[in-house]
């Protein structure tokens, strides 16, 4: 049966129902629009893990530091996203309260797994009850657990896993290409930020600017979730640092 027949019978239009095939439609179309959204990337390295986003900034007269698409979730933890931003910012904002409400009762950092298993749990519920629609948007969690960087991966759907190196939005495909030829589980973050600019330099061409991106890191040595400058992204861009 084919997704025009699907959606003529309705199987679109409820959330809740399953089409013959065993498809939940609405969900399907929550993924797509996440490869709409615009790229964002995460690379784990042996001494910390890197995000880099392209805010893809469409109008010239936008502010390009009032775009926000990394945020800080607690000292040891950011996140970056692709798809609905608005969707991604109420997700990151329950994190950030879960992150401080840990500190508070345990005295201690939270887990990195202990925040994606929350947003994934949301964004489950909202697959299986009447009067919600999927979150529209997948999140890269990034960060250091008792030395190890991490990083995963959330969809639409509330399934998570964990990745060496990832990518999601609109040049998924061709940046993942990069990624499994490219990557190597000896990289430092330099290695990974020259990886991830470059690639993202790549597939923009002639519109790459470092005003359009931006890229955060976690480091092993301190477990400090930190921004680089526009000038670091530049150099990277060129192969150098």
């Amino acid at each position: 049966m084919q997704p025009l027949q699907h959606q003529m019978m309705g199987y679109d239009r409820a959330i809740t129902m399953f089409s013959p095939d065993g498809r939940l439609l609405q969900v399907e179309y929550a993924k797509k629009t996440v490869r709409q959204g615009s790229t964002a990337i995460g690379i784990s390295c042996k001494d910390g893990v890197i995000l880099v986003t392209d805010k893809r900034l469409v109008d010239k007269l936008v502010v390009s530091e009032s775009v926000e698409k990394i945020w800080q979730i607690d000292d040891h933890i950011g996140a970056t996203a692709s798809g609905i931003i608005s969707d991604a910012r109420v997700l990151i904002e329950r994190a950030q309260v879960l992150a401080q409400q840990n500190r508070v009762t345990y005295d201690s950092p939270i887990d990195i797994v202990s925040i994606v298993k929350d947003i994934c749990n949301l964004k489950q519920i909202t697959t299986q009850s009447g009067g919600y629609r999927p979150f529209g948007v997948s999140i890269l969690i990034a960060g250091v657990d008792n030395g190890t960087p991490k990083l995963f991966e959330t969809d639409p759907t509330g399934i998570y896993f964990q990745y060496k190196a990832t990518v999601i939005g609109e040049a998924e495909p061709e940046i993942e290409e990069i990624l499994y030829k490219e990557y190597k589980d000896d990289m430092n973050m330099e290695d990974g930020f020259r990886l991830a600019i470059g690639a993202l330099k790549k597939i923009l061409d002639k519109n790459f600017e470092p005003e359009r991106v931006d890229a955060a890191y976690v480091s092993v040595k301190d477990r400090k979730f930190r921004f680089l400058s526009k000038e670091d992204v530049m150099a990277y861009s060129k192969g150098k640092k």
